[in-house]
């Protein structure tokens, strides 16, 4: 097994983020209490397409700090609920308790579960993906970031991704669990940044 997954690479300048976002999440972050033992957790939720991985990758080499993606945690197409339950006591409950985490990992292409990759509590860590705002996860986080896209501009650029082939077919049936989330948990309105990928602005709560 890997002892630690390597950090994401550096965002092509095309999709980097405003480098304004990365200062006041960073600052915000390391502001805010531990949640999950001696770590700072920073959460990136939104609906696909909405660039939560673009914004984690760049975020993670702001911190220096690993990633952890839901899509490793969702075990297929309909796994939106199991992957939350899975990041809740594989990843940040052995981290609130001072161990280290395991952390699943799913190949999409293979249809099944690849070795887990083992993750030593991290003084931050970045969680991204659609159900990292679940209320079940909220007592291990420091700052919950929502992001926001047009849907139109969210598909393209779901389907547009190196992976976009498998997304496609798929696309009615996850979207259905990510608006089933969305109503039960409105992730969107316990977030303490909401921001707008198409405007760069701050939308406020």
């Amino acid at each position: 097994m890997d002892r630690q997954r390597p950090y994401p690479q550096t965002p092509s300048p095309s999709t980097q983020p405003p480098p304004g976002w990365l200062e006041r999440l960073a600052v915000a972050l390391r502001a805010a209490p531990a949640g999950a033992g001696a770590t700072r957790v920073l959460a990136i939720d939104g609906q696909s397409g909405a660039g939560k991985s673009t914004l984690a990758q760049a975020l993670a080499q702001r911190l220096a700090a690993p990633v952890v993606s839901l899509e490793d945690l969702y075990g297929g197409w309909d796994g939106l609920e199991d992957g939350i339950e899975r990041l809740r006591s594989a990843v940040l409950e052995p981290l609130a308790q001072g161990r280290g985490a395991s952390v699943p990992r799913y190949d999409w292409h293979r249809g099944q579960w690849a070795a887990p990759w083992e993750l030593e509590p991290p003084a931050e860590l970045v969680l991204e993906g659609v159900g990292a705002g679940a209320g079940a996860l909220a007592p291990y986080l420091s700052l919950l970031v929502w992001l926001e896209l047009d849907p139109d501009a969210r598909r393209g650029r779901a389907l547009a991704r190196e992976d976009g082939e498998l997304y496609g077919p798929q696309w009615a049936r996850w979207e259905a669990q990510e608006d089933a989330y969305m109503t039960r948990e409105r992730p969107r309105e316990r977030a303490d940044f909401v921001l707008s990928v198409s405007t760069h602005e701050d939308l406020g709560r």
